[in-house]
């Protein structure tokens, strides 16, 4: 039988060895983060698909990152803050909600990238996500150790990151890495113009 794990749906996408910063206020999903951080139950990123309306049987996207807590703190309004780490990508088989509404599901590992050089040709996917940290400092602390030779790093990154639509992520996630590479750098070549 497939692991039951809980869900944090958020209309963004988080892949493996990306980070992110969460608020919890909720009581279902500090229960979530109680389960988690004592080893009872993890808990995967899921993709919510803004298109279509709340109560969508497609409303949270099949594929989710499963996740490691990394830090914690509580932060100055009070509330708790954790550091998340996406471990691995997996397919929802089976979702429900239990009864404080909180969704888990049945899920299976899925074939995610694997680590590969960046060729030359790549080296712009580093340079302008280089112009990112520096807009956004707070970003750039998350990789104190950004692996910018490594182009699954490079390229997962950049899909977290950019605002297309989760048809669009979903697609490029399913094509090879130097595909996505490719269509990245299409997409970013002016995208990115106002801040280099």
């Amino acid at each position: 039988m497939n692991p039951i794990i809980a869900l944090f749906p958020l209309n963004t996408l988080l892949l493996p060895e990306g980070k992110m910063r969460l608020r919890l206020f909720e009581p279902r999903y500090l229960r979530m983060m109680k389960e988690a951080s004592s080893g009872q139950r993890p808990f995967a990123m899921a993709s919510i698909n803004p298109l279509v309306s709340q109560h969508h049987a497609d409303r949270i996207c099949p594929e989710v990152t499963l996740v490691s807590i990394i830090d914690f703190e509580q932060l100055p309004d009070g509330l708790l803050g954790i550091t998340v780490e996406g471990l691995g990508r997996y397919q929802i088989m089976k979702r429900w909600q239990e009864q404080d509404q909180l969704h888990v599901a049945e899920l299976e590992p899925i074939r995610f990238w694997t680590a590969e050089n960046t060729a030359i040709e790549h080296q712009p996917l580093w340079h302008k996500l280089q112009l990112v940290f520096k807009q956004y400092p707070e970003l750039a602390r998350l990789y104190p150790e950004p692996e910018h030779q490594n182009l699954c790093w490079l390229v997962s990154r950049w899909m977290e990151l950019l605002p297309l639509t989760p048809h669009l992520k979903r697609q490029w996630l399913k094509q090879d890495l130097t595909t996505t590479a490719k269509d990245l750098e299409i997409w970013l070549e002016d995208s990115l113009e106002e801040i280099s």
